[in-house]
């Protein structure tokens, strides 16, 4: 069986690990556009960070690790069109026409910044840094620089920010929104962060919208938002992105997002083709199919779609679009649906914030949770984090209560482990009504 798989980032790289695992007789070969392989798409945040020495080193698998498991990768080879009546791929390989026979394929292209809305988004000053040549770019971009402008708000957009006012650059954040990282909080959780961020020195501007970059005759560049400008050396792009898709037969079908349309399983609408990671919708907090490209759903749709191969198995579970990181001295986590966005869904939902202390000592750090469950039979929905410690991995605990569908009844019952230096009375993750002030105690 000769499984090709387009595209060896997260998800692409985790299908053929998987391939490779699961069918001893299996053929895998990994089909990627760019020139290096298993670039980490934020690394330029880790080298500023200074959590690695060189961007060089922002990698989560190398060419020969692939290799050792029987993985063959085919670097610089971008494929141009598939052929699902033949099942044949040509793809330009170092500048040379080709072609490969699949059995079964796996679309895993990834995405790009999506930028079509601004007017010169495509300036020289304008920095998307996803890709490794991107990266180096801005790299050299940003230290000639002393103010960048930052169009989005959401968690790169954040993080940028921090990383870059760290570095004494004078920073102003753009966001459409009327708060930042919306997505993922509700707005009284991500306050103390934004208060945060103007003490901190960061121009935020919130309701505004970009409509056009403009590189002027001294090299600067002016971001145009409404009747406002704002006056940059560089600018970071940190807006939506959107599927790589030009090479697709148009015979697979697509959602109204042009996202590739798949079944729970992952499978495409022709015989043997699956896709997987940012080319497509999941199931997502709210229960609708949204678009959601995070790295872990690229990751788990990459091994579901593997497990389908022969015979459909495995569901894929759908995604809670659980994120987790560190901005303005705070670690931020968030898993499922928000209050904000039950609006949207038809679901009555009902909320419990509370400050828990997270050990036993008098002069504990704190973090503040915020649960929110369905109002009818209180099975947990989504949950919020913020600290000044290191709290981040406790999301993974909540994400899974929710997709086991845990109420917040069973969640006091969570057990534990107590230890004075490590946990209070209660821990964290076990929500206990009477610490903290609930906010819909009125509510029938």
């Amino acid at each position: 069986m000769k499984v090709v798989i387009i595209g060896a980032s997260f998800a692409g790289v985790a299908a053929a690990l998987e391939v490779s695992n699961r069918y001893s007789d299996a053929e895998v070969i990994l089909l990627e556009k760019q020139v290096t392989l298993g670039y980490i798409p934020n690394g330029l945040h880790l080298y500023w960070d200074k959590k690695i020495e060189h961007l060089n080193d922002a990698r989560f698998t190398t060419r020969e690790q692939l290799e050792k498991e029987g993985i063959t990768c085919c670097l610089h080879a971008e494929v141009q069109k598939i052929n699902i009546d033949k099942k044949v791929i040509a793809y330009d390989y170092h500048g040379k026409e080709e072609s490969i026979a699949y059995d079964k394929l796996i679309i895993a292209t990834g995405s790009h910044q999506l930028s079509d809305k601004i007017i010169g988004g495509s300036e020289e000053s304008v920095l998307k840094y996803k890709w490794y040549d991107q990266a180096q770019a801005a790299l050299s971009r940003v230290k000639e620089s002393q103010r960048v402008a930052i169009i989005g708000g959401g968690q790169v957009g954040v993080e940028a920010a921090d990383l870059l006012i760290r570095q004494g650059k004078k920073v102003t954040l753009i966001e459409s929104m009327d708060y930042v990282l919306f997505k993922y909080f509700d707005k009284e959780m991500i306050h103390p962060i934004t208060r945060k961020m103007v003490e901190a020195g960061l121009d935020v501007r919130l309701q505004k919208t970009v409509s056009s970059v403009s590189m002027e005759p001294d090299n600067t560049t002016t971001v145009v938002l409404g009747n406002e400008t704002v006056a940059a050396d560089a600018v970071v792009m940190s807006v939506n992105v959107r599927p790589d898709l030009d090479f697709l037969d148009n015979r697979i079908e697509l959602n109204a997002d042009s996202t590739i349309a798949v079944d729970c399983y992952l499978r495409t609408s022709a015989k043997d083709v699956f896709a997987v990671g940012d080319c497509i919708q999941l199931s997502g907090p709210g229960e609708d199919r949204v678009y959601i490209p995070v790295i872990n759903n690229a990751v788990r749709t990459g091994m579901v779609a593997a497990s389908n191969l022969i015979e459909p198995t495995t569901p894929f579970k759908g995604s809670l679009r659980t994120i987790g990181t560190k901005v303005f001295d705070h670690y931020i986590a968030s898993t499922g649906l928000t209050e904000a966005e039950s609006a949207f869904t038809g679901r009555r939902v009902k909320s419990h914030r509370q400050e828990v202390r997270l050990s036993s000592y008098e002069n504990a750090e704190t973090a503040v949770l915020k649960w929110v469950y369905d109002a009818q039979n209180h099975e947990l929905l989504g949950a919020q984090i913020t600290s000044t410690a290191d709290v981040l991995e406790k999301i993974n605990t909540l994400a899974l209560a929710i997709q086991t569908k845990q109420t917040i009844e069973a969640l006091q019952q969570k057990d534990y482990f107590f230890h004075p230096s490590y946990v209070n009375m209660v821990s964290a993750t076990n929500l206990v009504p009477w610490i903290g002030e609930r906010t819909d105690r009125d509510e029938s």
